[in-house]
């Protein structure tokens, strides 16, 4: 017999990374901070194995999952992008194991919170495309950040993204425009199917959807609301909305 009131589980995606020649697998610990501060959860990094990882098992474990930002970017051979510029940090290792894992989850009624690569590995896993380098495209802002800045200064305001009238976003912030901050050089091209759009940037970029036909809460966004969330309305809402739905999960598996 489940266990009742016990705190959820929210897997982490995580990733592979090497310090000095050594692998680690590891998430960053905004996203812990963000969960801690604003979630009554208890959150688990997902080591990135891919195919030696039971899905199934993993996703019933599970209450909820968060798919983080990262360095890396999604490999473009899983949308039939051109190769990658030469540099680009890839981890083959995250992709084996989020891309299938978010779109399992999501069948299955998990909820999951997808923040920056994870908007992208979303829009990979319902086969959608991604743009590689926006900065390069015509009419499109520079997304990217300043890395010899400051945290503060890189994930402060960078332009307002206008909500979709009617969507879960609009109606969750009560208004048609917020301010995000701006940390990333990769973006959705061709929406994925069965995703909706929630957001876009000033240029026309989609920088949050929403899973059409999702029974529980599954959303993605570009921009980082992980960051001072007590510093943000809209973030602590976002979080708030994604800790509801975990509940709510926990609570129907404790039923049965």
């Amino acid at each position: 017999m489940a266990v009742k009131n016990k705190l959820p589980l929210i897997g982490i995606s995580g990733c592979r990374k090497s310090f000095d020649n050594c692998d680690y697998d590891c998430a960053p610990h905004i996203y812990m901070e963000a969960l801690e501060k604003n979630c009554h959860v208890m959150p688990l990094i997902i080591p990135p194995l891919g195919d030696h990882l039971e899905f199934d098992a993993l996703i019933n474990l599970f209450d909820g999952f968060l798919f983080t930002g990262s360095s890396s970017n999604v490999e473009p051979y899983h949308y039939d992008g051109k190769k990658s510029v030469k540099g680009t940090l890839h981890d083959p290792h995250r992709d084996s194991t989020t891309l299938p894992l978010i779109r399992n989850a999501i069948n299955l009624g998990v909820p999951v919170l997808c923040i920056c690569r994870g908007i992208q590995e979303l829009n990979v896993a319902y086969g959608g495309s991604l743009h590689q380098r926006i900065f390069e495209e015509k009419n499109m802002l520079d997304h990217r950040s300043d890395i010899n800045q400051s945290l503060d200064e890189r994930y402060d305001v960078a332009h307002e993204v206008h909500l979709i009238a009617g969507g879960f976003f609009e109606k969750l912030a009560g208004k048609t425009k917020i301010n995000v901050n701006s940390l990333h050089s990769q973006g959705i091209n061709q929406l994925g199917t069965g995703l909706k759009v929630e957001a876009v940037a000033p240029d026309g970029l989609i920088e949050a959807v929403s899973v059409k036909d999702a029974s529980q809460f599954a959303v993605g966004v570009q921009w980082h609301p992980e960051y001072k969330t007590e510093d943000n309305s809209f973030s602590r809402a976002l979080f708030k909305a994604f800790d509801d739905a975990v509940w709510s999960r926990n609570q129907m598996k404790c039923l049965n």
